[in-house]
């Protein structure tokens, strides 16, 4: 029994694929719905559905970024969009993420029980590879990369929109709708660093080219770039560079 969850923010949608669809013909089974992204992550998480329906066109919820969130960590899960969001590039984007239908809103009983069938046998599929320790397709492997990829740039996207601020990595992860083990276990992967590690790269590289102007205090710089100690920045900023913030000063202003 295949498990299946609905998201959406228009109740009559999901009310109707909830009602409308023989979910026993095909072996399926709605175990929950949702009518807002935070909602259904949470379910998500709860369930771990196989196939899910979602809008990607809600409130306070960007679309792509979720759906590289659940392909990435839960690469067989099968996930068909439901939208009004009629963008070549932007489906074409979802594609690459893994999603395995795009469907514009309305759509008929014959694309959803297609969308169905398609989901059905990408799982059956992905099963029979691992029971009979083959590996996993190469387009399953080539969608989980592209979304761990997709992922790990709004990450460092929001890391360099926001070093000055007092951020963890929980602030990151609600952003990016991932758990802070699987970002964790991305940015290790992608650039050999920690989170900690890759804030105060961040965050020294934009000190390097304060200091350059001689005018400034090495304090006022430490608080510009986000750190609380004076101290702690530049223990980090001689670990990082090998030399001392004003040794860096001296021999890069003139």
């Amino acid at each position: 029994m295949y498990k299946v969850m609905i998201i959406d923010d228009e109740p009559i949608i999901v009310e109707g694929l909830s009602r409308s669809v023989k979910w026993e013909k095909f072996n399926c089974e709605v175990v929950d719905t949702a009518i807002n992204g935070v909602e259904g992550r949470e379910l998500i998480l709860k369930h771990k559905p196989d196939m899910l329906f979602l809008d990607i066109c809600m409130p306070e919820m960007d679309g792509l970024t979720m759906i590289a969130a659940l392909k990435s960590e839960f690469p067989d899960m099968q996930v068909t969009i439901l939208t009004g969001f009629r963008d070549f590039d932007y489906a074409q984007t979802a594609i690459k993420l893994g999603v395995t239908r795009f469907l514009l809103k309305p759509s008929n009983m014959d694309e959803i029980e297609e969308a169905i069938i398609c989901m059905a046998d990408r799982i059956d599929t992905r099963r029979q590879e691992k029971g009979t320790k083959e590996n996993e397709s190469k387009a399953a492997e080539d969608h989980e990369s592209v979304a761990g990829n997709f992922i790990v740039r709004n990450a460092l996207n929001y890391i360099e929109e926001h070093y000055k601020e007092k951020i963890l990595l929980s602030d990151v992860v609600e952003k990016i709708y991932v758990s802070q083990w699987h970002l964790s276990k991305l940015l290790n992967k992608e650039t050999g660093q920690n989170f900690s590690e890759i804030l105060n790269t961040v965050r020294i590289r934009h000190a390097e080219e304060l200091l350059k102007d001689p005018s400034r205090h090495i304090s006022d710089v430490s608080d510009e770039v986000g750190f609380l100690e004076v101290a702690h920045f530049s223990r980090v900023f001689k670990k990082i560079n090998g030399i001392s913030a004003n040794e860096f000063r001296n021999r890069n202003t003139k």
